[in-house]
This record gives C-alpha cells, sequence and structure tokens, in this order.
C-alpha cells in the first residue's frame, strides 16, 4: 500500500504561481512512475504531467508544457508540481498518483485525496 497526501493548494492570481506536493508512505514509492491529474468544477479528470521513477523522464498535457514542472525528491518520497503563469482555467482540485505499471500502459494505481487549486482573473 501506498498513501499519498498532497499539500500547497491555495488561491493564487492569475499570472502568478504554486506549488503543490505530494508525500507518499508505505511501499517506497520511489520505485514507480507518479503523475499529476486534476479535476476541474463539472469536468473529468484529466492527466496534466508523469514523472519516471528516476526522475529522468516527464511528460506533460499539451496545456500545461512550458508552464508547469513536475519533480521529484526520492529521499522525501515527495513528488512536486512547479506552476508558473497560471489561468484561470487552471482551477481544478489536484490529485498525485502512483503509476505501478512499471512499462507500457500505465496503471494508476494510488490517489491521494487532492488539494484545490484555485486561481483568480
Amino acid at each position: 500500500q501506498v498513501q499519498l497526501v498532497e499539500s500547497g493548494g491555495g488561491l493564487v492570481q492569475a499570472g502568478g504561481s504554486l506549488t503543490v506536493s505530494c508525500a507518499a508512505s508505505g511501499r517506497p514509492s520511489s520505485s514507480y512512475a507518479m503523475g499529476w491529474f486534476r479535476r476541474a468544477p463539472g469536468k473529468e479528470r484529466e492527466f496534466v504531467a508523469r514523472i519516471s521513477w528516476s526522475g529522468g523522464s516527464t511528460s506533460y498535457a499539451d496545456d500545461v508544457k512550458g508552464r508547469f514542472t513536475i519533480s521529484r525528491d526520492n529521499a522525501k518520497n515527495t513528488v512536486y508540481l512547479q506552476m508558473n503563469k497560471l489561468k484561470p482555467e487552471d482551477t481544478a482540485v489536484y490529485y498525485c498518483a502512483v503509476d505501478t505499471s512499471g512499462v507500457g500502459v500505465p496503471n494508476w494505481h494510488y490517489w491521494g485525496q487532492g488539494t484545490q487549486v484555485t486561481v483568480s482573473s
């Protein structure tokens, strides 16, 4: 079992920056890729970013590419999402997740409870 706890959400003005964190406990998360997702009001949950277990490979959704950066500190069992140039449409609950698949199609098996990010215009 892996437990995930997100933190760092809050209210920020458009154009501002915010970093959310996800602390993992339980089975070592450093063996797995991790990712961030978000769910905006009235919308489906969507993929935001993914980072490999080593941190050497990252991928992003098109609408956050160039603005968001995912990183991880395996010594602290923590993954981060730095969000710059925030837009009102980035308002959502942000969730971190663990991909236990290893290779191929992701298996987002463990999820945190989410942290609210609100961007005011």
